[in-house]
């Protein structure tokens, strides 16, 4: 399968339904394109009116496969899509992707997870246009990794026993996300303290600009009410990183990814 450029209207493709229409490369031979950024499912993405090049992963880089006791999961794969293949093949360690939208690629680039159950708890390695790399060789911590290449596939390491109750326990933690469009928590949480309490803490949550807010079901959800802006929602996470930085000293980073 060959590369191609398609279409894609961010305005409808993103998670927070705002963006241009953009010609996106898509991608289905491992090779070099550094003068691309990966966008994935765009589910934590917030894309401004003069992006960069952007790319994302095609139908050459969505399978699963099974070799004795590893799982090679191409990262165009959709995490819903391995959650139901662990669950079919009762493979333990899966049950925390419940509710947890994006493809494989984007999951790993930013270690996403839900508390300590982070993907990079159970991985083997991963795979760049350099080979195979394993997990140790990488630097990685809370929504972090130093991957600055293309991952085109990951290696798991495999153990038996699907939890149902711990994917019950997952859909319950996640219970509090709103349904609004959003890209996710917009901030990281800052060591010993919760973004969304903070932002709570300085009078933003439910403060509307235009028809962007952060969510007053979670306050670190910066979410779209109707025709939200890139502009208005660059002014909330502007003033919520100023308040927060002049009321307790915090300097608190964004989770979204912003271009």
């Amino acid at each position: 399968m060959k590369n191609f450029f398609e279409e894609i209207d961010f305005k409808k493709y993103s998670s927070i339904k705002i963006g241009p229409i953009c010609e996106v490369l898509n991608i289905n031979e491992i090779g070099y394109y550094d003068d691309y950024q990966i966008i994935g499912q765009a589910n934590n993405i917030l894309v401004s009116n003069t992006p960069p090049k952007f790319a994302k992963l095609g139908k050459a880089f969505e399978y699963i496969e099974q070799k004795d006791d590893k799982l090679y999961v191409g990262c165009a794969v959709k995490s819903g899509k391995l959650l139901s293949y662990a669950k079919k093949h009762d493979l333990a360690n899966f049950e925390f992707l419940g509710r947890l939208p994006g493809n494989l690629g984007g999951l790993i680039k930013m270690n996403a997870g839900l508390k300590e159950w982070e993907i990079f708890n159970y991985i083997d390695s991963i795979k760049t246009k350099d080979g195979y790399i394993k997990k140790e060789e990488i630097e990685y911590g809370y929504r972090f990794t130093n991957i600055n290449t293309i991952v085109y596939e990951l290696v798991f390491n495999l153990s038996s026993g699907y939890s149902k109750e711990k994917s019950e326990m997952f859909k319950k933690m996640r219970d509090n996300q709103p349904h609004t469009p959003s890209a996710g928590s917009c901030f990281k949480n800052p060591e010993g303290d919760y973004a969304g309490r903070l932002i709570e803490q300085v009078g933003l949550k439910g403060l509307k600009k235009g028809d962007m807010s952060f969510s007053k079901v979670h306050a670190n959800f910066l979410v779209n009410e109707g025709e939200g802006t890139f502009e208005d929602a660059m002014y909330l996470i502007n003033e919520a990183k100023n308040r927060i930085k002049e009321q307790f000293n915090i300097e608190i980073q964004e989770e979204i990814i912003i271009f």
